[in-house]
């Protein structure tokens, strides 16, 4: 994404200003669609099981995967069964496909491959949601809820319980692509308002992030980061906001002699191989699958995310009162 943009989208300064006629037409179209759903000119699609959808409003990452990677350990410890769906952006098979351990990046995404890998359990990627979490419960009978890992613009699949995530950005400029960064008008109904950054941007619960105190390689090597610190590191990110990764490091007391920002989903099979002649790596979890074809001795650091018990407990009810009640075609 142009850094232009992002940081037009900051402000509503000249470049917003010039940008936000076009911005009322999004704000038309994306007015329209919603109205075509809701008169069923397009068809939303129920599953016979609770859907959650963690999402966002705001263009770009803001911390969605982690939520929905610390939701599915807490919906694990409560012995419920769960499985994710996803588009799985930037891979490059079509269709609708079961992500697996020996899955690439190519096949899965580099999103839906770290929740299956770190998760455990089964993932669907797709353009059509409502038809991944089709194929996912026809292959797991035994899942009792699904999570839409982003989605909270697909509405041909409904779901139960929306939960929107932000971060440091918030809502920007408050105004709509391309003047700003909202995907659609905010403030709209969710039932969770969810805050990767700290502090939060307005009212809403805390996601709080912190890096793993170790690393891992792909044998499944793993070190501690105290380990690393005092070694010349190449750090790189093709996250949202690699530089909250290198700050993060840095936290740790890593010494970073180079940092490698890239786009967020960046196609490694390009920068990769000049990556070969680099020192000691150190990359997100979320790029591993892909950088480790190129350098499989990379260390991956994992990023972990713990939920507000209070969110929690606000998050179970609304579940637990899904979970109770008939799914399926017959319900609106």
């Amino acid at each position: 994404m142009s850094q232009v943009l992002l940081r037009a989208w900051t402000r509503r300064g000249l470049l917003a200003r010039v940008l936000w006629p076009l911005s009322m037409m999004v704000r038309g179209l994306v007015a329209f669609r919603r109205l075509l759903y809701r008169m069923g000119v397009f068809a939303t699609h129920r599953l016979p099981v609770p859907v959650v959808v963690v999402g966002n409003v705001v263009a770009g990452g803001a911390g969605k995967t982690p939520v929905t990677l610390a939701l599915l350990e807490h919906l694990a410890a409560r012995g419920l069964r769960a499985g994710v769906v996803s588009r799985g952006y930037g891979r490059s098979a079509s269709g609708c496909a079961e992500v697996t351990m020996a899955s690439s990046p190519g096949q899965a995404g580099d999103e839906p491959l770290l929740i299956a890998r770190r998760a455990r359990v089964p993932v669907f990627v797709g353009s059509d949601r409502a038809a991944a979490a089709r194929a996912l419960l026809d292959a797991h009978a035994d899942v009792q809820v699904i999570l839409s890992d982003d989605g909270l613009q697909h509405l041909a699949m409904a779901r139960d319980i929306e939960i929107c995530v932000f971060d440091q950005r918030g809502t920007g400029n408050g105004w709509l692509l391309p003047a700003g960064p909202l995907r659609e008008p905010w403030p709209r109904p969710v039932d969770l308002i969810i805050h990767s950054a700290s502090p939060p941007a307005f009212a809403g619960w805390r996601a709080r992030r912190a890096l793993a105190r170790h690393a891992v390689r792909a044998d499944g090597r793993t070190t501690a980061l105290s380990a690393l610190a005092g070694v010349p590191l190449t750090a790189v990110a093709g996250i949202a906001q690699p530089a909250a990764f290198f700050a993060m490091l840095r936290e740790q007391g890593l010494l970073l002699d180079e940092e490698l920002a890239l786009p967020d989903h960046a196609d490694f099979s390009v920068t990769g191989p000049a990556l070969r002649s680099a020192g000691t790596l150190v990359c997100t979890e979320k790029d591993a699958a892909k950088l480790w074809q190129h350098r499989p001795d990379a260390w991956a650091v994992p990023l972990q995310v713990t939920l507000d018990e209070g969110l929690l407990r606000a998050f179970d009810a609304l579940l637990d009162a899904k979970l109770s009640l008939p799914h399926g075609p017959q319900t609106t």
